[in-house]
């Protein structure tokens, strides 16, 4: 019988023949907190009284809270920095960007477990990675001992075929999915996405689908590694860590979604829930006053390429404040050197520092009373920017460009040629 995706990567990474259902002892290829998550871990990993299994591997990330908005939190960073001093431990500076992105840019690779003290860690999955956010516990002890235990999940395979639309984008495939099979849908699931469409999909598209791969409760959102992954692989400059990885024929599946990419259009998460999902032209008129572009879904070059182009030459509406925040300096320079940046403040635009910025409600972009915000991000819940009294509406970057110019929830296809 054949294995799907997480069985292959979890039998290698554990020297077992796993199966769903089995629990395996694997090992870990990389561990990374970020400075919401990372105090307590450190202060757990220090009660083991062992040393860092793989300093090289093990990663702090400073982006959630970059630069600080307070006083507390910038002791945590300097609590984050000195741990890396005294344990040789990678540290990822305020600037540096989003963790799932600089894991994407510069970690991850096919085959690789990676566990780390954020629910997006499945970001990594789009390049083949058996990649899972976990506790403060799990992760202190997977620094210790350079291995976690793991139940092997269940998996769903996601048959996605035909081209997109004009303005239809992979974000809109996620949240068309996650609007039909629920917001538990795939509770401990592994996710596993095939067919034509994902084929030809790029990276940075892939990288948004496995990232909101979690709010439908998977355990993981898996992507083949295939000759897509060996090019993204190459421009990163570590090509020699490419292997294929694909599901056999004969893998069992416990359910099969198909989806026709090309009935597809654009698609909107209501307050308060990420399936609670409706069409842009469905909610034509909803009055928008802040639109939030960037985080670890969609602030990639491809997403800042694809506002910019909508709004260059235009302006965003008088009451409505349009908020860009690259993923990482990377995406950061890209964008600048290609003038989308240009474009984007010429249209009004506040570009902040790479990192998460206002996604989880600490800072650049706090909601007030009773406020609306259309965002690129993952997640709607009350408060989740905040403030509980304020609505959060999730979308493709295109949809939030064109919001940002009517100042209400508008179908990109508007603007697009």
């Amino acid at each position: 019988m054949g294995q799907t995706l997480a069985e292959k990567i979890l039998s290698a990474k554990s020297d077992t023949q796993a199966k769903a259902g089995h629990i395996v002892v694997a090992k870990v290829d990389l561990v990374f907190v970020q400075d919401s998550t990372g105090p307590l871990t450190v202060r757990q990993f220090k009660e083991t009284g062992l040393p860092v299994h793989n300093p090289k591997r093990t990663i702090l990330f400073i982006d959630h809270s970059a630069p600080s908005p307070q006083k507390e939190l910038s002791n945590d960073h300097i609590f984050l920095r000195k741990f890396s001093e005294e344990t040789g431990v990678v540290l990822s500076e305020v600037g540096e960007g989003v963790c799932h992105q600089i894991d994407a840019e510069q970690w991850a690779n096919p085959g690789d477990v990676i566990v780390g003290a954020d629910s997006h860690t499945v970001t990594a999955g789009a390049l083949g990675a058996f990649a899972t956010g976990m506790g403060s516990t799990d992760i202190a002890a997977a620094m210790a001992l350079g291995k976690t235990w793991l139940r092997v999940p269940e998996s769903f395979k996601v048959l996605v075929t035909q081209r997109f639309p004009k303005g239809v984008y992979s974000k809109d495939l996620i949240l068309h999915l996650i609007g039909k099979i629920g917001a538990d849908g795939a509770t401990y699931k592994a996710l596993e996405f095939t067919g034509d469409t994902i084929d030809s999909m790029s990276m940075s598209s892939r990288l948004t689908i496995a990232n909101m791969a979690v709010e439908a409760g998977a355990k993981v959102g898996l992507f083949p590694s295939d000759s897509m992954t060996l090019n993204y692989l190459r421009e990163q400059g570590r090509g020699e860590k490419y292997i294929s990885l694909q599901p056999d024929t004969d893998a069992v599946y416990e359910e099969t979604f198909k989806i026709d990419a090309s009935k597809l259009e654009p698609t909107v998460s209501k307050p308060h829930t990420v399936d609670n999902t409706a069409l842009a032209s469905e909610l034509k008129g909803v009055k928008i006053d802040q639109v939030f572009i960037g985080t670890c879904t969609n602030g990639r070059l491809e997403d800042i390429a694809v506002a910019a182009g909508i709004l260059k030459g235009k302006k965003r509406h008088k009451n409505t404040r349009l908020v860009v925040a690259p993923a990482s300096k990377k995406v950061y320079l890209d964008a600048m050197a290609k003038g989308y940046i240009a474009a984007l403040v010429e249209a009004g635009a506040a570009v902040v520092p790479p990192g998460c910025a206002a996604c989880l409600g600490v800072h650049m972009g706090v909601l007030g009373d009773g406020e609306a915000c259309l965002s690129t991000a993952n997640r709607n819940f009350k408060g989740r920017m905040g403030n509980p009294e304020a609505f959060i509406y999730l979308a493709s970057p295109a949809t939030a460009a064109a919001t940002a110019i009517r100042g209400e929830i508008t179908d990109p296809r508007e603007y697009i040629k």
